[in-house]
Formats: C-alpha cells, structure tokens, sequence
C-alpha cells in the first residue's frame, strides 16, 4: 500500500539524483524485509518535448512522426521519478550495482504525444531474490482520471541471503558474472537499465487492486528452450549508448564510452536494456492494447551484432554462441 501522494512541478534531473544514491550506497542494508518509502510521486500535466521523442523515435527504430507514443516511451518519462525515489536516504538498496531484472507493462489505450498526461511513481514493495534482494517499482500514466498506461519494473540489489542454491523467487539465477562480462567482480556500475543478466524477477508480495494480468508464463525457461527463429541480424554502432542517453536522460557512463564502461568492469560500452527492448518491440510491433513481459539476461556489449528472433508473440535477442541477451513477449489485454 503506498503512502501520501508528493505532487511535483517538474521532471527532476537525473544526474543529482545519481550522485547522491550513489554517495548513500555504502551506507545502505538491503533485506526483502527492510522498511521502504510509501510516498507515490506525481506529476500532472506532462506535455512531451517532441524533438526528443522524434530522438528517440530514431534510436529505437520505431516510426517518427506517429500521432501515439511507443510502448515503451513512458518508462523514459517515469524513470526520473523512479530514481528519486530509490535515491532516497529510507530506499534500502544500494543505487550503485542496482540492475533492472525485468519490465512488465501495459498499455491499455494508444497515447497521444500531444496534450497533457498524469505520471506518477511508487514503490510496490520488496521481495527475496536469490541473489539478493529486488525491489517492484510502479509507474502509472493516466489522462484524466483513467490509467492509460502502467509498468513494474525489478531491480536487484545483489547480497549475501544464507539461503541455499536454488532457493529463490525466481526461475533463474544469473547467467554470466555480475555486474559484468568478465570471470572477476569489477567495480559496481552505476544505477541503470542496462545491468548485468538476470533470471525472470520475483514479484512484490502483495499486489494492487488495479494490477494489470500477468502474462501467460512458458513451461520452461528461455534457456531450455530451443531459439525462436532468427528474423534479422542487427549490427549495433559503438554510439547507440549515448544516442538513446541524449534521447532518454539516461547516460549512465557504463552506457557511453569504452573508456568509463571499462572503470565498472566492462570490457566495451553496453547497451541500455531498456534500448534493447525497445529495439525488439519497434520490429516486433504493438497493438493499440497490449501486455508486454520482457527480462533482461546479458549485456549487450558494442559495438556487437545481435540476432533477432521472434514467434508466435514471443522475441528475444541473442549474440554470439547464441547467448541470451533479452527475452520478452507481446500479449492480448
């Protein structure tokens, strides 16, 4: 259950945000059962700045121009908020090292990129993971009184659980070495969409009245399962990390160059998760209504080719040696 409602006059900006999570990480004691803020951040009558929509447009390969926003949009819009909130001294995960696990999202109705909109942010809980802890963060878009959009994000704030291997909220554990690419523990990576892999995410425990449904689960885990099949091969520039952080806000260091990627443990720049996904769902496409699921497994190092492959509703991204990157699906509301 949230709290009150702090109404807000603007976006914040990002990058004060960031530095003081990541002053606070140190500080911070995560627990699935730690005390959490219960605020819900709004921001009323949100216009959208169209020549950075048309940025990102670009950038993810969607259609510039179109009278709706992309599915995905209004989690660039949200992310701000999302960061304010776990930026705070009562958040009880460390910003720095936190990765984005999953998104799921629903759009209930196609959203015009003109005319005002009601954003609004919160933490939904907290829940154990077995690596760690993950926090579920709700964002909410509404016109008039009528929620026209909502996603849950997971992040992951990895820590020592005493709980034995396999014993998770989730199906899968991680599939390479956080919050890298290499066999070594580099340096945490500043907070961001783009972290390392993850299994699918546990849930908060509770669940709000208005949660969008859940979307079908596979029988079997992505990795038992044998590759969709391939649909385009992509070969992705070493500048599409800071194309979509100039587009989004979003310019994590991890994401821009080999040089400060290489200061967090990555051997190049990575891609933002969130890119990625946009990516896929720009050539996948959306119907005016629609659940999307999408989990993050592996970073995506550039510059780097991936392959594109989708069926049936289902997509997912995969790099060399056919490694799993994104994984995610298209779903009737």
């Amino acid at each position: 259950m949230t709290g009150s409602a702090l109404v807000l006059t603007g976006l914040p900006s990002l990058a004060p945000l960031l530095a003081r999570g990541a002053l606070l990480s140190p500080f911070k004691r995560p627990s699935p059962d730690a005390e959490f803020p219960r605020t819900r951040l709004v921001l009323p009558g949100l216009r959208i700045d169209l020549a950075r929509l048309a940025a990102y447009e670009r950038v993810c390969g969607f259609p510039t121009g179109e009278d709706a926003l992309p599915v995905t949009y209004p989690h660039v819009l949200g992310f701000p908020l999302a960061m304010r909130l776990m930026s705070e001294r009562g958040f009880p995960l460390p910003l720095l090292g936190l990765v984005h696990t999953s998104i799921t999202l629903t759009r209930h109705t196609a959203m015009p990129a003109t005319g005002d909109h009601e954003l609004s942010v919160h933490v939904e809980g907290l829940a154990p993971h077995r690596r760690g802890t993950e926090a579920t963060v709700v964002t909410e878009v509404r016109s008039g009184t009528d929620v026209v959009w909502e996603s849950r994000s997971t992040y992951l704030a990895r820590h020592r659980t005493g709980r034995p291997a396999g014993a998770s909220g989730t199906a899968d554990g991680l599939t390479a070495a956080p919050p890298g690419t290499t066999t070594h523990r580099p340096a945490a990576p500043p907070p961001g969409d783009a972290g390392p892999p993850t299994g699918t995410p546990a849930h908060a425990a509770t669940e709000r009245p208005t949660a969008p449904p859940e979307a079908p689960e596979a029988p079997d885990a992505p990795e038992d399962r044998a590759p969709l099949p391939p649909v385009a091969d992509w070969r992705l520039a070493g500048d599409v990390g800071r194309r979509y952080g100039a587009a989004s806000g979003d310019r994590n260091p991890i994401h821009l160059h080999p040089l400060t990627a290489r200061l967090f443990g990555f051997p190049r720049a990575i891609a933002h998760g969130m890119w990625t996904v946009a990516r896929c769902l720009a050539a996948h496409g959306t119907p005016d209504s629609c659940h999307v699921r999408a989990d993050f497994r592996a970073p995506v190092l550039l510059p780097g080719t991936v392959t594109y492959a989708a069926r049936d509703g289902r997509f997912e991204l995969r790099g060399k040696d056919d490694r799993l990157h994104v994984t995610g699906g298209v779903y009737p509301v």
